[in-house]
């Protein structure tokens, strides 16, 4: 069995980072944006702060936004020690991850995506929650196969924390990280999210994500599934790679200054017309769950995130793509229902073919289907009348990827 003091410990490390780093997000959130100042957890979001600030006011925080992206990147990538991710620490246990180095790169995903950056902020409390456990398994002299297992445990718990999803960690550990679902493995990655979901409890309240409407869950929705499942996968893989190849071509010298300047600058731009551009996406996935989105807007927005999305990551900005992700899956499932619905009606909201469009994608973009399901029931307590259509397009929208995969040799 896995050291259980170690186990434990990554949990708390975990939970510990999830909270630390989400009130540090939303306190840049507020300061910057300028909303519900006097309450950090308060029920306005942050596209009701976008919405509410000036327009000016959103070019100015999102070209600031920029300046911190490009320089501190530059100034870490120049001046730290090498960054050792999460996945590298997993191939080769035993391998520290540099604290200052980790830590800076983690508060700056944290600071650029509260100003408004498109990127993910789950990668922050992974890497801190990895780093600090690798630690824990170093002080206790766990053996290097079980050094690997704490370290994502912890990588895991700080997904849980962040996002109230212990059992969406947990499978990310297993499904994701590790790779396996051995009983011994099982059992640490589901403890250490336990307690990393039970210490966001007491910081940041049991809260869910996002709030979900009545959902009308029947034959016309599994049809759309079987119909749009594949085109959800083809569009899923085609974004992965284009991350991909966006990452491995980011500048890492002094040129990604201007460039992360220049390509936040535009995102702020447009976001005087469209202030549900900002941000990691939160806002955009409930307007589609809430139904509040026209085709044109909807296409609109989707068009723009996976520009935005990539351009950043081209210009040398670092963050995470689960909620990008989901973002980009809910937006297609919106614009495919709404084209569906013109040529066979039916009773079917907008929110159910955001939901089904949000998972599928993400299943697709992160390679984890298992984990995604899981993720799209705990973020918004849906009921299990929608897993069938949900698991359908899964299934499909996986199948058409590994199908392109072996097409294109990838």
């Amino acid at each position: 069995m896995v050291h259980a003091v170690a186990v434990l410990l990554a949990g708390l490390a975990g939970g510990l980072a999830g909270v630390s780093l989400a009130l540090l997000l939303h306190a840049i959130q507020h300061l910057a944006y300028g909303y519900s100042l006097h309450d950090l957890l308060a029920g306005e979001s942050f596209l009701d702060g976008v919405r509410a600030a000036t327009p000016l006011r959103r070019v100015l925080v999102l070209t600031a936004c920029g300046g911190v992206a490009g320089i501190g990147w530059w100034l870490l990538r120049r001046y730290g020690p090498p960054l050792v991710p999460v996945n590298a620490a997993l191939a080769e246990p035993g391998t520290r991850m540099p604290a200052g180095a980790t830590m800076g790169h983690a508060l700056l995903q944290i600071v650029t995506v509260a100003m408004g950056s498109p990127l993910g902020r789950e990668g922050a409390p992974r890497q801190v929650a990895a780093m600090a456990s690798g630690r824990i398994a170093a002080a206790l002299r766990v053996t290097p196969e079980q050094t690997r297992i704490v370290v994502a445990c912890g990588a895991g718990a700080g997904l849980a924390a962040v996002y109230n999803v212990p059992l969406g960690g947990a499978l990310f550990t297993m499904e994701v990280l590790l790779a396996s679902f051995a009983p011994s493995v099982a059992v640490a990655a589901l403890a250490a999210s336990a307690v990393a979901a039970a210490v966001a409890w007491i910081g940041l309240g049991d809260v869910h994500q996002y709030r979900l409407p009545s959902l009308s869950v029947g034959a016309p929705l599994v049809a759309w599934a079987l119909a749009c499942g594949p085109a959800i996968g083809a569009v899923g893989w085609w974004y992965a790679r284009a991350a991909r190849q966006a990452r491995a071509a980011a500048l890492r010298d002094a040129r990604m200054i201007p460039a992360c300047l220049a390509a936040f600058a535009v995102i702020g731009l447009v976001a005087m017309a469209v202030p549900a551009l900002p941000g990691n996406g939160k806002g955009p996935i409930q307007l589609g769950l809430d139904g509040d989105l026209g085709l044109g807007v909807a296409a609109l927005l989707l068009v723009l995130k996976v520009l935005a999305t990539t351009a950043c990551l081209r210009a040398g900005a670092d963050g995470g793509l689960l909620t990008p992700g989901m973002t980009i899956g809910a937006l297609l499932g919106v614009v495919l229902g709404a084209l569906w619905t013109m040529a066979w009606p039916s009773a079917t909201g907008q929110g159910a073919y955001a939901l089904v469009g949000a998972v599928a994608f993400l299943a697709v973009s992160m390679r984890m289907p298992v984990t995604a399901i899981v993720l799209g029931f705990e973020l918004t307590r849906a009921d299990d009348d929608i897993s069938l259509p949900v698991v359908v397009a899964v299934a499909l929208a996986t199948a058409t990827a590994r199908w392109l995969d072996r097409r294109t040799g990838e």
